[in-house]
């Protein structure tokens, strides 16, 4: 099913809405959209909606279960705009995510355990919304992948990961409580061709809906609640999202594609796409879910 617009969308296809978890796909271009759906599709999201500008060409390939909303996602503010409008129409206490194409969730033990049943355990958690980490994946061989995407050939850094205080401007810049930043992957190793407010790897990409919420620019919310990484009695789970955004864009920008001959170094490792390689490497946090 096609809709025109986001407008005519929360108009007339709120039923898409009405049970989740529901699955955001913001599409910037068509690279490996039909293997985004197909991922999010296998982890159990009850609806998935893609939203793309009117000329891209999409596959027929991604199933009449998935929804497609014309909407220019390389518009200035496109992101806040589709997640905060769907935010508003979707039944309070829905749980969403966001991402862009060419990005997999892994949670852990994902293989055998269906996303609603791992949001469910979140929410028992007393758990409005989960950190997620952005693990940057990236072609092994740029000369056979010149796009710097290859799900055969896919690459991640297996060390580089840190985490540094964030500041609360609010309490005269001492730290937030239970929010950090944390940074690593080609936005660390190639800082000098990222802007700085675009370094950071955590993305609050699950939460669930409610009245007067909004998403800023920087995936964190103006609810500090949904912001941390663990609630105040124990550490809980977290997710990552493998993604090839970061590398795409490296390669797609002439200011940095030319710097650039490979993405590989010593601490480049193939990805096993399983959860196991992310728990195993820190990437994410099972809590207290066996």
């Amino acid at each position: 099913m096609r809709y025109p617009s986001l407008t005519e969308f929360l108009s007339r296809g709120r039923a898409h809405l009405a049970a989740g978890p529901v699955g955001l796909i913001l599409a910037e271009d068509a690279v490996e959209v039909t293997s985004t759906v197909r991922h999010h599709r296998d982890l159990g999201f009850r609806s998935l909606i893609v939203f793309a500008s009117t000329e891209l060409t999409l596959p027929e390939s991604l199933g009449l279960d998935t929804v497609r909303v014309d909407h220019d996602m390389t518009a200035e503010d496109a992101m806040t705009t589709v997640v905060n409008r769907v935010i508003g129409a979707a039944p309070p206490g829905t749980w969403l995510y966001a991402c862009y194409n060419a990005e997999y969730l892994f949670f852990p033990f994902c293989e055998h355990r269906t996303v609603g049943e791992m949001l469910a355990f979140h929410t028992e958690e007393r758990r409005d919304a989960m950190l997620s980490y952005v693990v940057d994946l990236y072609a092994g061989d740029l000369a056979a992948h010149p796009s710097a995407v290859s799900l055969e050939d896919a690459q991640l850094d297996k060390t580089g990961y840190y985490a540094l205080a964030r500041p609360d401007p609010a309490n005269h810049g001492h730290p937030k409580e239970r929010q950090l930043d944390f940074f690593g992957g080609l936005r660390w190793r190639f800082e000098e061709h990222v802007p700085a407010p675009r370094r950071r790897i955590d993305r609050v990409a699950l939460f669930r809906a409610r009245p007067g919420l909004t998403i800023r620019d920087d995936h964190t919310f103006d609810d500090e609640e949904y912001n941390p990484f663990a609630c105040p009695w124990h550490n809980n789970l977290t997710a990552a999202i493998c993604s090839f955004r970061t590398a795409k864009a490296l390669k797609r920008n002439p200011g940095s594609s030319f710097a650039i001959g490979t993405f590989r170094w010593h601490n480049s490792t193939p990805f096993e796409w399983h959860s196991q390689q992310l728990l195993d490497l820190g990437l994410m946090e099972p809590g207290q879910w066996f």
